[in-house]
C-alpha cells in the first residue's frame, strides 16, 4: 500500500512525524511525503492561484512545497508521483484537534479533503492536548490507537464522496475510553473573542480566540466524545448540498421552464 502524508503544521511539525511512524505501521514498504514548508494553519481548503508553487525534496520520498496542504496534495499526486495515485491520504496529526466548526478552517481536514476529490480514500488526523500547553501534547496516544483503527476504518470501506476525521482525546493511550462515531459538534459561538495588543509604536493589533470555559456539548457530537475521553471519529462529504432544504426551495422557488 502506498500512502501519501501531508499536513498543516508544516514539514518539520512533530505531529508529522507521529504521522510518518503512524504510516510505517500500516504500510513500511511506501510512503510518500508532501506537506508545507511552513506552518498553514487555519488556511483551510485554500489553493495558491497568484504565486508560484515550489518544492524541495528534502530527502528520498520527503517533499517541502511553499503552499497550502491542498497544493501539497494536488503537486504530490498530479507532479511528484506523475499522475500515479496513492491508496490512501493521511493528514495530520495536527498539533490540537480539529472538530466543530474547526472543521471548517481546518488545513489538515482540507489535505484530506483534497485527496477525496482526487479520487483517493483520505483521513485527517488531530491530537488534542491541553491549551496554553503546546510543548505537552500526547502525541502517543494517536500513534498507539490510529494504526488499528486505520485498518478497522479500510476494512469496513468508506464511500468515494467521504473523507474521515479523527480526533484524539487530550489523554495518555491507556486513559482512552473507547471510540465513538460522532456527528459534527458546535460551540457556543459566545465564547469567541478579540484581543487587542499593541505593539512597539502603541498601534494596535488582533488575535481572534475563544474564551476558556467549561460548556456541555451535545451528545453524540465529537465535542462531547473528546470530553469523554473517546477517539471521535466523524464521516464528512465533500458535498455540501442541504439537501432537505433542497427539496423544500425547489417545491417554493422552481419555476416551469
Amino acid at each position: 500500500m502506498h500512502i501519501l502524508l501531508t499536513n498543516d503544521d508544516g514539514i518539520n511539525a512533530p505531529g508529522l512525524g507521529a504521522l510518518e511512524r503512524i504510516a510505517r505501521a500500516l504500510s513500511p514498504q511506501r510512503i510518500t511525503i508532501v506537506a508545507p514548508e511552513y506552518d498553514q494553519s487555519g488556511v483551510a481548503h485554500s489553493l495558491s492561484l497568484n504565486d508560484p508553487l515550489r518544492v524541495r525534496e528534502i530527502a528520498e520520498g520527503r517533499f517541502a512545497v511553499k503552499g497550502t496542504p491542498t497544493d501539497c496534495v494536488i503537486m504530490a499526486i498530479h507532479h511528484i508521483l506523475g499522475g500515479q495515485r496513492p491508496d490512501l491520504v493521511l493528514s495530520g496529526v495536527n498539533r490540537g484537534h480539529n472538530v466543530a466548526e474547526d472543521i471548517t478552517y481546518s488545513g489538515t481536514v482540507a489535505g484530506a479533503m483534497e485527496g477525496v476529490i482526487l479520487g483517493v480514500p483520505s483521513i485527517a488526523l488531530s491530537q488534542s492536548y491541553m491549551s496554553g500547553d503546546r510543548e505537552s501534547v500526547p502525541w502517543a496516544t494517536a500513534e498507539t490507537h490510529a494504526p488499528p483503527l486505520i485498518r478497522r476504518i479500510l476494512d469496513a470501506g468508506v464511500s468515494p464522496s467521504t473523507l474521515m476525521n479523527i480526533n484524539f482525546p487530550n489523554c495518555g493511550p491507556d486513559d482512552v475510553t473507547g471510540v465513538r462515531v460522532c456527528s459534527q459538534g458546535k460551540r457556543d459561538a459566545a465564547l469567541l473573542k478579540i484581543e487587542e495588543r499593541r505593539d512597539g509604536r502603541h498601534i494596535p493589533y488582533y488575535w481572534i480566540g475563544f474564551e476558556r470555559q467549561r460548556s456541555t456539548p451535545a451528545e453524540g457530537s465529537d465535542l462531547a466524545a473528546l470530553a469523554q475521553r473517546k477517539v471521535a471519529v466523524t464521516p464528512l462529504r465533500v458535498d455540501l448540498t442541504d439537501y432537505a432544504a433542497l427539496g423544500r426551495f425547489a417545491d417554493n422557488l422552481d419555476t416551469a421552464p
